[in-house]
């Protein structure tokens, strides 16, 4: 399940910046992050209608964290580094390694038909797993219909508890969006499959899989699935979903099933914690070499990025790749991005869902983290507007 060795790796008012340093070099050529831009970006995220953002950097050991704004808008506690979050979509990364260490030990084959593992599930056999893996199914994503009208949509599963076959039977009521093995085409469909895989070939629930195979290897002691639980263990931000209507009051999402979602967006976990786990994916830590060059086969996924088997590729202004994935869950939307060797990652999140400006602000902390201070000074004012399409088109 695990490769190679692993090793383990207060909020002062409304804006904090703190560096820790751990005698470590920088990889040559590597520009240093940009703290001030950073920070920055967190504050016009802020702005914008966040009640609250945070990010982390993991350099070659040096930890660089910064956080605006409060964690609970009715009690005025300020966020903390270390509070927990909702992850979203960055779960999909977590149930392809699951498949993938199943892959490495000979009990799935990526190019197989989903009918050979879940017989009769979907309706075409030529989808094979790592169609669904790369969003190439051409199953249709239910959550357009089910979060079409945002507030209420989300009021309506709050507290429901689906199986995974029930969601995606709501999916094969519409007409697939593409053939097998076509474009890509996002789907959280997919991702609901990936877990019914995981449970099929491993007899346990997804939950038991992340913790043994992810979870307790790493040391993520921040990280949880609580599936069907509604609150998210030990000290945490809140969440806090837009509605569609401008000017109306945010509504506060944190206490949720989240079983909309499942294998494809509900763990919860801390900026620390997701630098641990993707620095320690692209190491090769946690699936054999041959596994991780499979999650890198990229196909186009819109402008500046790619996709592969539950991993993004973002490419930056100065030239960088970056790998990760994006999570967009009611409440919170986060960026999750390592190196390529994965010696310096980034984790950011907003504590705000469906602002489509705040979604768009957040995609430049990437630059800040990455490409320095330079780049960070371009991409203000230049941003490309950001679909989140982890969840449903934000507004």
């Amino acid at each position: 399940m695990v490769t190679a060795t692993l090793r383990r790796g207060t909020a002062l008012g409304a804006a904090l910046l703190s560096l820790l340093v751990v005698p470590a070099q920088a990889a040559p050529h590597e520009p240093a992050p940009d703290l001030a831009g950073l920070r920055g970006v967190l504050r016009s995220a802020q702005s914008q209608g966040a009640p609250g953002a945070m990010a982390r950097i993991d350099d070659h050991g040096t930890v660089l964290r910064a956080t605006v704004g409060v964690a609970d808008r009715k009690s005025g506690r300020a966020l903390d580094p270390s509070d927990r979050f909702r992850v979203g979509s960055i779960t999909k990364t977590f149930s392809a390694v699951v498949l993938l260490q199943l892959a490495d030990e000979g009990r799935l084959r990526l190019d197989a038909s989903v009918d050979t593992y879940l017989p009769g599930l979907l309706p075409d056999r030529r989808i094979t797993v790592r169609h669904v893996l790369s969003h190439r199914s051409g199953l249709y994503d239910y959550t357009n219909d089910m979060f079409a009208r945002t507030v209420p949509g989300f009021e309506a599963v709050r507290t429901k508890v689906f199986t995974y076959r029930e969601l995606v039977q709501r999916s094969l009521k519409h007409p697939r969006t593409t053939a097998p093995g076509g474009a890509y085409a996002y789907s959280n469909t997919n991702f609901v499959v990936a877990g019914m895989l995981i449970e099929k070939l491993t007899g346990h629930g997804v939950a038991r899989e992340y913790q043994d195979r992810i979870i307790a290897p790493l040391k993520l002691t921040d990280t949880f699935y609580v599936h069907p639980g509604t609150g998210i263990p030990g000290r945490h931000t809140r969440g806090y979903l837009t509605p569609d209507a401008a000017g109306a009051a945010l509504v506060d999402a944190t206490r949720q099933t989240v079983s909309w979602a499942q294998s494809a967006g509900a763990v919860i976990s801390s900026t620390r914690d997701l630098n641990t786990f993707y620095s320690a994916l692209l190491r090769g830590r946690l699936t054999s070499a041959a596994a991780l060059a499979q999650m890198r086969r990229w196909v186009p996924a819109g402008t500046g990025q790619a996709y592969g088997l539950g991993l993004r590729r973002r490419d930056l202004s100065c030239g960088v790749s970056v790998y990760g994935h994006t999570g967009a869950v009611q409440g919170y939307y986060t960026y999750a991005f390592t190196s390529q060797d994965g010696g310096r990652t980034l984790t950011a999140v907003a504590t705000a869902s469906n602002n489509a400006r705040v979604h768009t602000t957040m995609l430049r902390t990437l630059e800040s983290a990455f490409c320095g201070t330079q780049a960070s000074q371009r991409a203000r004012g230049t941003s490309v507007p950001e679909r989140a399409e982890d969840l449903a088109p934000v507004r």
